[in-house]
């Protein structure tokens, strides 16, 4: 018997894991409209010959750019078709398959590679507030990437998804935790649904692995206005305010835009699923669990 962490749905308002019986329940999924990136990761130096044309970037499509501060990898399929290409002043790697969808057609391609021509090469960490004990930020290789949406490189945070922290575990990249107060190990995220505020963290921690100056700015934001409590109205939560109101995906997506870490932003409708209890989005967020080891 021994205890581990997993990823699990977890709802911030009612501060309870969910059942996979409850998120099937009827009603739970609903399609919401969400700010959406396409995050450029930039190569770490690169050979002189693939910054011959401009700088590179890797480039991949996140549907929740809160998690992008704790992303520590990014992963592509070992088979699938990629290209290098030249767009304006700068050069990308993108799924070859999709590379008409997410950069039109004025492009010229340079190379093509299979995915597993990629595996290793590092690129600069995106936002850099929190720092691994491990070495982190370089390219995976997982069979389940496809091709259907996105760009074919998918963002790692694995505080926040069980394919992540299986992507992560098995090529032997650090998660990104915070320490706070207690001694306890969590994700850049607390129980409520907000970026941990500076003075809820272990003093020695924060010395030794918080970019202050960067991650401030952010401390105590909440990654989705439904988590708010400025949002309840006399017990009920407003949710036409909360989705009216500026979120921090937005906030985060104009800081990346001006850092030029961001291709494209744009709104996009997708399926999230919802507790039962109090009508609002759920987390996927590490939770303390038990196992009993078997063979």
């Amino acid at each position: 018997l021994y205890k581990g962490y997993t990823i699990q749905p977890y709802s911030p308002a009612a501060g309870t894991g969910l059942s996979s019986h409850e998120l099937n329940q009827p009603g739970c999924y609903r399609d919401v409209k969400d700010t959406t990136v396409v995050a450029q990761f930039k190569m770490k130096n690169p050979k002189p010959e693939m910054t011959e044309w401009g700088t590179p970037y890797f480039i991949a499509w996140t549907t929740t750019p809160w998690t992008l501060p704790s992303n520590v990898a990014l992963t592509v399929g070992p088979e699938v078709d990629y290209v290098k290409v030249k767009q304006n002043d700068e050069v990308y790697y993108v799924a070859k398959a999709l590379a008409n969808k997410v950069l039109g057609e004025d492009y010229e391609v340079l190379a093509e590679m299979k995915g597993k021509d990629l595996e290793h090469v590092e690129y600069e960490q995106l936002m850099p507030f929190v720092q691994p004990d491990e070495k982190a930020f370089f390219i995976t290789c997982m069979d389940y990437v496809t091709t259907e949406d996105g760009t074919g490189i998918v963002h790692i945070a694995p505080t926040f998804g069980a394919d992540d922290a299986n992507v992560a575990r098995a090529a032997g990249i650090p998660s990104l935790f915070m320490i706070n107060k207690r001694g306890e190990t969590r994700p850049m995220v607390d129980l409520t649904g907000k970026f941990y505020l500076l003075n809820e963290l272990d003093e020695n921690f924060v010395k030794e692995c918080v970019d202050v100056e960067k991650y401030k700015e952010y401390q105590g934001a909440w990654v989705k206005n439904a988590y708010n409590p400025v949002f309840m109205i006399d017990g009920k939560y407003d949710e036409k305010a909360a989705q009216a109101a500026e979120s921090l995906d937005i906030v985060l997506a104009m800081m990346m835009k001006a850092n030029n870490q961001a291709f494209k932003i744009e709104k996009h409708v997708h399926n999230y699923p919802h507790c039962w209890r109090t009508d609002k989005p759920v987390l996927y967020y590490p939770l303390d669990s038990w196992f009993i080891r078997s063979t």
